[in-house]
């Protein structure tokens, strides 16, 4: 899908569900961090597919487009409101601009008109199980120039695999913590011989509920067990 018809640059309109998208990207925790080689990879094979200088895996925040990674450019980020990604994560498909100075959107942007002296550029959104557009895997050139058809295709294949990876390291996540406070739980845990209340790291008491609602994210449903139903029972029966 060309995106070179006429329209003035400004920042790109919000997705609709923004807030949501804004949240489903926080839940990846993956702002910030270091370089991972799954994500250089492909970075690596988009940029060799694409023939194209420049490759990033970019994540779009509130305010900045940060890159998880990138191939042939030194920036880590840049604002959200000059940024490519912005617009193509409000596309279902490839966002392409064949020639950003002959897009009155992009002409004046200052990574055309300065470095990285953007031309080309071909983005494909990362879109979650949610529908989300969390950010692009993108090829960048500094020439004029298109994608044949079969390009396009492995652009769009291999963003599904980033989104692939992102899950993944969510879910491996989720699974530590999980594991960490199983562990918490496994442990010897001081309790109290009378009530029966717990002490955590801190030192605080607590009842049983909130300590393991605390450590284990979950709630206690309550019940009587066999002892205890025929010691209340025979407690009511000897008071009748």
């Amino acid at each position: 899908m060309s995106s070179d018809s006429a329209g003035r640059r400004a920042r790109a309109f919000q997705p609709r569900e923004e807030a949501a998208r804004m949240e489903d990207l926080r839940s990846y925790a993956v702002l910030d961090t270091p370089p991972e080689a799954g994500f250089d990879d492909m970075t690596m094979l988009a940029a060799y597919i694409c023939q194209a200088p420049i490759a990033l895996v970019t994540l779009v925040d509130d305010d900045r487009q940060w890159f998880k990674s990138r191939v042939g450019l030194d920036l880590t980020e840049t604002p959200r409101d000059v940024a490519f990604c912005a617009h193509a994560i409000l596309q279902p498909d490839l966002f392409i601009v064949h020639d950003a100075m002959n897009d009155r959107r992009f002409a004046d942007n200052p990574l055309v008109t300065g470095h990285p002296h953007i031309r080309f550029y071909a983005g494909a959104p990362l879109v979650n199980a949610d529908g989300h557009a969390l950010g692009t895997l993108c090829a960048i050139d500094r020439v004029p120039r298109t994608l044949s058809a079969e390009q396009e295709t492995a652009l769009a294949a291999l963003s599904r695999q980033v989104m692939t990876l992102l899950d993944l390291r969510r879910t491996s996540a989720q699974l530590s913590l999980v594991q960490g406070r199983a562990k918490v739980l496994g442990g010897l845990l001081p309790i109290c011989a009378t009530c029966k209340k717990f002490r955590d790291d801190h030192g605080y008491w607590a009842q049983v509920e909130q300590y393991v609602q605390e450590h284990a994210g979950t709630d206690l449903a309550h019940g009587i067990c066999p002892d205890c139903a025929r010691r209340l029972h025979g407690e009511e029966a000897s008071h009748q």
